[in-house]
């Protein structure tokens, strides 16, 4: 693409610029700056809608019973077992049986450490499901409700 085509189109960045690859005037390619473009907009809202859907599903789970709070930080940070458990040194089959409320619920505050340290929260928000669960791009509306 030509420098002057360049997107310029804002979107999903929440004010960050990004560098496209753009051809100068010269034939030379160069790094242009970037707003965003509203084709990638689109493909990221699409992305984020499945993952509040995924969210929707996770806290009915958690509500009912049937899986513990840990689910829902997974899915908010979007991992599956096997990741959550590379990132927080745990092993994957205890990742699993941590998902599950009974489990989860006789945990000490040591045993969930590297869990909240991953997540950026505390031990004690960790037990528990936010009040708001929000995802973590601000253009979003919380996901209970679907309010502003």
């Amino acid at each position: 693409m030509k420098k002057a085509n360049v997107p310029q189109q804002g979107g999903l960045n929440a004010g960050c610029r990004e560098v496209s690859y753009a051809v100068d005037s010269d034939g030379h390619y160069t790094l242009e700056p970037s707003d965003g473009w509203e084709v990638k907009n689109i493909a990221l809202r699409q992305a984020w809608a499945a993952i509040a859907d995924q969210l929707r599903v996770v806290i009915g789970e958690i509500e009912a019973g049937v899986k513990s709070t840990l689910a829902y930080y997974m899915v908010r940070q979007q991992m599956d077992p096997q990741l959550l458990s590379e990132y927080a040194g745990i092993a994957r089959w205890r990742v699993k049986r941590h998902l599950k409320p009974a489990v989860f619920a006789r945990l000490d505050a040591v045993a969930l450490h590297p869990y909240a340290e991953l997540f950026g929260i505390s031990v004690a928000q960790l037990r528990q499901l936010p009040e708001l669960p929000l995802l973590p791009l601000a253009e979003f509306t919380p996901i209970e409700g679907e309010q502003p």
